[in-house]
C-alpha cells in the first residue's frame, strides 16, 4: 500500500535500542501484576491465595532514552514501579515452559508507572482500570541487552533509585513466576509474538514521586533505566 491510501497519516514505528546496535521495534505491551510475595503484602493481598495477573498497556506508552516523563494528568498519587522486561523475538501460542526461553530476544529494564489514586477507585467499584496502567509516557525503557550475549537471567539485584535514596530494592529470584513460567502463562491467553514486551511485575516498596524527581533503576547483568519527573 503506498503512502497516498492512507487516509490519515500512518503513526510512527515505536523502537526500543538494542545493546550494541540495532532497534527493537515494539508490536505490544503486556504486564504482570502481583509477581513478587512482599509486593502483594504492601497491596493488601496475601501471596497464598493471588495469582499473578496480566495487563496491557499500548506500544507508544514506551518511553526511551532517559528523555523526561510529563506528571500525568487526572492523578495525584503517581507511583513507580522497576521491572525487568522481556523482549520476545519469537511468537507462538500455547509454548511450553521448558521452551518458553527459546522465544526471548533479550532483557530490558522498565518501569511501570501508575496512577495509583486511579486504581484504588477503579478497584474498590471493580471496574477496568486501564486508564491507571496504559496512559501516555508509562513505560519508561532502558536499551534491550541481547539474550545471546547475557544469558537469562533467574538471579540478580533489581534496585530503583529516587534523587539517589533508595526506594525498591529485590531479587529476580524473588518472582514467584519465573520468565519462562509467565511466557508459557500468557501464550494461553493471547498468540505471542515477535515484538512483544512483557514487564515481569515490580517487588517491594512502590511509592509516589513528585515533579522534579529522578528515578534511576538496574538489574544486575541486564541494564538501567532513567527518567526524571518533569
Amino acid at each position: 500500500m503506498s503512502n497516498h491510501d492512507y487516509v490519515i497519516d500512518p503513526p510512527a514505528l515505536v523502537c526500543v535500542p538494542v545493546v550494541g546496535g540495532g532497534q527493537f521495534p515494539v508490536r505490544r505491551i503486556f504486564c504482570v501484576g502481583r509477581n513478587y510475595a512482599d509486593h502483594v503484602r504492601e497491596m493488601g493481598g496475601d501471596p497464598s491465595l493471588e495469582k499473578p495477573v496480566f495487563f496491557t498497556k499500548p506500544a507508544d506508552a514506551v518511553l526511551i532514552g532517559g528523555a523526561v516523563m510529563d506528571y500525568p494528568p487526572q492523578t495525584a498519587d503517581l507511583h513507580h514501579e522497576i521491572e525487568l522486561v522481556v523482549a520476545i523475538g519469537q511468537g507462538g501460542a500455547n509454548i511450553a515452559q521448558d521452551s518458553a526461553l527459546g522465544h526471548v530476544f533479550g532483557y530490558a529494564v522498565g518501569l511501570d508507572m501508575t496512577r495509583r489514586d486511579l486504581q484504588a477507585q477503579y478497584k474498590a467499584k471493580g471496574q477496568p482500570w486501564d486508564m491507571a496502567k496504559a496512559f501516555d509516557q508509562s513505560a519508561p525503557i532502558g536499551a534491550i541487552a541481547r539474550a545471546s550475549v547475557i544469558g537469562h537471567p533467574t538471579a540478580g539485584k533489581i534496585t530503583l533509585t529516587v534523587n539517589g535514596a533508595p526506594r525498591q530494592q529485590g531479587d529476580l529470584a524473588q518472582m514467584i513466576l519465573p520468565v519462562a513460567a509467565i511466557i508459557a502463562s500468557l501464550s494461553q491467553y493471547v498468540t505471542l509474538a515477535s515484538g512483544d514486551l512483557i514487564f515481569t511485575g515490580t517487588p517491594d516498596g512502590v511509592g509516589p514521586v513528585q515533579r522534579g524527581d529522578l528515578l534511576q533503576g538496574s538489574v544486575a547483568g541486564v541494564g538501567e533505566v532513567r527518567t526524571q519527573i518533569v
